[in-house]
This record gives C-alpha cells, sequence and structure tokens, in this order.
C-alpha cells in the first residue's frame, strides 16, 4: 500500500480468493483424526448442512459454527490455523485468477483488505502470505483465559456488514467508493459489490441482482469448474479495470 492509497481492493476470501471454506478446513485440523474426531465433524457438518437447506440465514449459519468452538483455547485454534495453511497452500490453495488480481492491486499501491465471514485463526497467515493491509472479520467471543465462549462480539461479518465495513474503510482513507474494486462470489456478498464502482464476480454462484445491474460488472472465474458463460462484450473491459477480469455480457431476460 502507499502511505496515501488512491484506491482499496476489497477480497472475499473463502472460495474467492481460496479454493475452499476455510473455516471448516481449521476445524477439521482442529478436532484432529480418530474415529471421535470424525463423529464430531460429521455432526457439525450435517447440521451446518441442514440449516442451509432449509434456507437458515447465513448469518445465523455462522453463529451455529462458531458455538462448535465453545471451550476452544484461541491459541489452540491459531495454531491449528498456521498448521492447516502451510499444509494447503502448497496444494494449490490459492485461486490464482483473483491472487493475480490481488498482485495488481498491491503493486499499484492500493489498499488492500480481506473481509470474511471466517475468524482471525483462518486469515492471519493468509493475510502475511498475500501483503493484505487490513483483514476485516468475524470476531468471536474470548474470556480472560483466552477460551472461546461460543458467543461473537458482534454481527457475523457476511452481508450488509461488509458492505457497511467497505464504506467505513473507504471514509477513513479519504477513497472514492467509485474508484475502488470489489471480488466476491456469493449471494450474500451483494451489498458489498454494490458498495463500490468496480464489483468483480468471481465464479457463478446464486446471484438475484438483475441482468441489467451485473452486465456491467467484471468477472472472474470461480475455483470450481464453471458452466459455459455468454462472452465478453466485444468492447473489453474498461482500462483500469484489472487486466485479468472480463465484463459479464448482458443476459437474455
Amino acid at each position: 500500500m502507499s502511505i496515501a492509497p488512491a484506491r482499496a481492493a476489497f477480497f472475499d476470501v473463502d472460495e474467492t480468493l481460496i479454493t475452499c471454506k476455510s473455516m471448516a478446513c481449521v476445524l477439521a485440523r482442529h478436532w484432529g483424526r480418530g474415529e471421535v474426531a470424525a463423529r464430531r465433524l460429521a455432526t457439525a457438518r450435517a447440521s451446518l448442512q441442514r440449516q442451509i437447506a432449509e434456507g437458515v440465514p447465513r448469518e445465523e449459519v455462522n453463529r451455529s459454527f462458531f458455538r462448535f468452538l465453545a471451550g476452544s483455547h484461541l491459541d489452540d485454534l491459531e495454531t491449528s490455523g498456521r498448521e492447516w495453511y502451510e499444509k494447503a497452500r502448497a496444494g494449490g490453495l490459492l485461486h490464482r485468477p483473483v491472487y493475480e488480481a490481488l498482485r495488481r492491486h498491491r503493486d499499484a499501491g492500493d489498499l488492500i483488505v480481506l473481509v470474511s465471514g471466517a475468524f482471525s485463526a483462518c486469515l492471519d497467515p493468509l493475510a502475511r502470505e498475500v501483503g493484505a493491509d487490513l483483514v476485516v472479520c468475524t470476531v468471536p467471543e474470548v474470556t480472560s483465559e483466552g477460551v472461546l465462549t461460543g458467543e461473537l462480539t458482534g454481527p457475523p461479518m457476511i452481508g450488509e456488514p461488509k458492505a457497511e465495513a467497505a464504506r467505513r474503510i473507504m471514509t477513513a482513507f479519504g477513497l472514492s467508493a467509485g474508484d475502488c474494486h470489489v471480488y466476491a462470489d456469493d449471494e450474500s456478498d451483494l451489498p458489498l459489490l454494490r458498495s463500490v464502482g468496480h464489483p468483480v464476480l468471481v465464479g457463478d454462484g446464486p446471484i438475484s441482482a438483475p441482468h441489467a445491474e451485473t452486465a456491467t460488472w467484471s468477472w472472474l472465474p470461480g475455483p470450481a469448474p464453471a458452466t459455459p458463460r455468454p462472452p465478453a462484450l466485444p468492447a473489453g473491459p474498461p482500462a483500469d479495470l484489472p487486466a485479468a477480469a472480463r465484463t459479464l455480457a448482458p443476459q437474455a431476460a
């Protein structure tokens, strides 16, 4: 980041900047191997998947995840996060198209911000490696002894809170929202994508925004195999957008 950045680039993390869901990976690492750990992990996954299938809001599913961590020591979770990251980074953890965009923003002196519903144990190793300037994330409640209570100190960093955090950061640095970029993949990221002038949709996740709106957005492939997409607009992306991003073509109504 330059001393006085002219722009900011905000990056969602799970299945945008990295190829997996970091909290599930850290939980699996933290609980370890063996039959008991496997049963605990299967129970947690089944509970979370059931909530998602029933249409429980993402914010509540996020809170449910942290309740599985009640009684865990933050230091132990941070150790598990570092161990998971060191192993996963060698296996293609970083999603290259988005990471290359991040590098271009960083080289241009833009403010690099990771915005995620995950927590510090998942995000700190990644932030150090990619050179992020700020990390905005969900913060679990921790006792004076460093033990997670299973609750949060504020709202999960999902949905509108992501957009609110981005706006606060842009205001604090005196940045114009119209000059800033967001990279995100999920329906819940719509408020964040709409908070800047240059939204970049990653992958083919469910997005309920009208076609007239998303036709002006840029697009990068997601980490999973994507379904075929319409070709890019003939004129290509505006010159001030990241070189690897292409613009979504208008879709038929």
